[in-house]
């Protein structure tokens, strides 16, 4: 096992601590045998070594001491600052992924959720409200003749339209709601535990929000519609099912002259 450098160090400095204490417990059996009584030939032999040991002792801690201060702490402290800096670097590159994974799930132009998140979210809300046996509503909403308006005034002004929209639905929506940009100019909306009485009135107040709407952008001020198809969940049919329900009332709702609600 390769041992690190504060590692070594440490038990460069563990050694002279330990040599240190054996000297000084040799020292202190000297200072015994002192005690006991020696003639006068070994009693100054004793002590002049006792000297040394203790002088012995003495360097040991010094370089103890030395090694502490001047090679084992800044290891320390630098070993401190570099995992300082890859935990703020992992913390950095953390962030960063959650917030590409954040935008790989967002639509960059309004701010909502787009397709791929819409598809999991509604297969996940009809996997769990099947559990507690409530319903699910699903509402896709169409920008009337959105076309014209990007024809007619150009694409900046269709884009600002459809930011306005996506800032309409996340206002009015709850924050358990996904709003979504499906693509173009449709949107959706799930709105769980909502009966089929309750979505009515939501989108009925979310279409009048939308043709209450002034939009300017430039010299352009426009006003716009939607036209909005429900649907609820059966608790029998998948996501699928249930999106085409919806599409087919929307489909409904354009045929019958748009900037309306069909169920």
């Amino acid at each position: 096992m390769r041992l690190h450098k504060s590692e070594a160090a440490f038990f460069v400095f563990i050694a002279v601590i330990l040599a240190a204490g054996v000297i000084i417990f040799h020292a202190y059996d000297l200072l015994f045998a002192i005690a006991g009584g020696l003639d006068q030939a070994d009693h100054y032999a004793h002590i002049a070594r006792l000297s040394k040991l203790l002088f012995g002792a003495g360097a040991l801690l010094a370089a103890g001491l030395f090694l502490g201060l001047f090679l084992i702490f800044p290891l320390i402290r630098r070993q401190v600052r570099e995992e300082n800096k890859l935990r703020a670097m992992t913390e950095s590159l953390s962030a960063r992924s959650q917030n590409f994974e954040r935008a790989a799930l967002t639509d960059a132009l309004t701010g909502t959720q787009n397709r791929r998140y819409f598809d999991d979210a509604l297969k996940e809300y009809l996997d769990e409200f099947s559990r507690v046996e409530k319903p699910v509503g699903l509402m896709i909403v169409d920008l009337d003749h959105f076309k014209q308006i990007n024809d007619a005034h150009g694409h900046d002004v269709g884009d600002e339209v459809l930011r306005a929209v996506g800032t309409c639905l996340r206002d009015m929506t709850r924050y358990h709601d996904v709003v979504a940009r499906l693509g173009g100019e449709e949107f959706a909306v799930v709105a769980p535990n909502m009966d089929m009485e309750k979505m009515v009135r939501f989108a009925e107040r979310i279409r009048k929000a939308i043709g209450g709407m002034a939009i300017e952008s430039g010299n352009v001020r426009l006003k716009v519609t939607a036209s909005v198809g429900l649907a609820v969940w059966d608790r029998k049919e998948g996501a699928d099912a249930l999106f085409r329900r919806a599409d087919q009332q929307l489909y409904q709702a354009k045929n019958t002259g748009r900037n309306r609600v069909c169920a």
